[in-house]
């Protein structure tokens, strides 16, 4: 189990075996939903085919450019056999959609929690199987952490993840190359941190999600520890009061604006 899992939760068997071994082929994936078919490891130097993805996207997002009130909200590191179903209950009472960042050595634990969060409409993330540095590793690792987390949630769901979040943050340029060509994932970050991680109160917690909000930014908490959860209630309730809708973050990314193009200096000298 990862270091930060709290003690008192921890199962009282642990597999230390790698859930996919580097000289493993993975097996076939099931096919999903129209228009989000999964990723294949075996032409891995092809060119980007936007992996379902319906044109093509950034490699990195921390917000989105829009005019819309819209906002994602993002859970890592579970799913937390208690925090995270309290959660649930709290978002399903408001009809909010999440995206949860979840890691592989706890989806073992608790893929009836990964189910729960599909059938209500949240969405699921690939946040490694170990929760370690990514930016520390070789790209074999790299590749063996993150198809090991996709499969263990392919597993639990029948649905494969779209997006990826690096533990930490950490993790380089090569790599987020890497993974958008192979994998089909854009590296989400974030906009807002509240750094709920050192638990500095649920009221602290709530007024630096509400102060850091924006149009199409995307909020980082931690159904991981109580605390946020607590904090969610009144987060939630004041988001809401404020105009600001809900969405997952693959909505998030097909809402994106493109850039406003700056005229050419040939053109600025025609307006001339």
């Amino acid at each position: 189990m990862p270091p930060w899992f709290p003690a008192r939760f921890r199962p009282r068997y642990h597999c230390t075996e790698s859930p996919l071994p580097a000289e493993t082929s993975p097996k076939p994936f099931r096919p999903l939903l129209v228009g989000f078919e999964q990723p294949t490891w075996d032409s891995l130097e092809k060119e980007i085919d936007f992996h379902g993805w319906p044109r093509k996207i950034d490699d990195t997002y921390t917000r989105i450019r829009t005019d819309e009130k819209v906002i994602a909200i993002t859970f890592d590191d579970g799913p937390h056999p208690e925090n995270t179903p309290r959660l649930l209950d709290m978002l399903k009472e408001r009809n909010i959609k999440a995206t949860f960042y979840v890691v592989g050595n706890m989806v073992k634990y608790n893929p009836q929690i990964l189910r729960r969060m599909i059938e209500e409409g949240h969405e699921i993330g690939n946040h490694t199987v170990t929760h370690g540095n990514l930016a520390r590793m070789s790209n074999t690792g790299l590749r063996q952490e993150l198809k090991g987390a996709h499969e263990q949630i392919l597993e639990a769901t029948g649905v494969a993840p779209r997006t990826m979040r690096p533990p930490g943050g950490a993790i380089t340029s090569a790599q987020k190359k890497l993974m958008l060509r192979e994998f089909g994932y854009p590296t989400v970050l974030w906009s807002v941190d509240p750094e709920d991680w050192k638990r500095p109160g649920a009221a602290v917690v709530t007024r630096r999600l509400l102060s850091g909000a924006s149009p199409g930014g995307i909020l980082l908490v931690h159904d991981l520890h109580k605390p946020t959860v607590d904090a969610m209630p009144s987060t939630l309730d004041q988001l809401l009061a404020k105009g600001y809708r809900f969405v997952t973050m693959t909505e998030l990314i097909n809402m994106e604006k493109p850039p406003v193009e700056e005229p050419s200096e040939e053109e600025e000298s025609e307006d001339l």
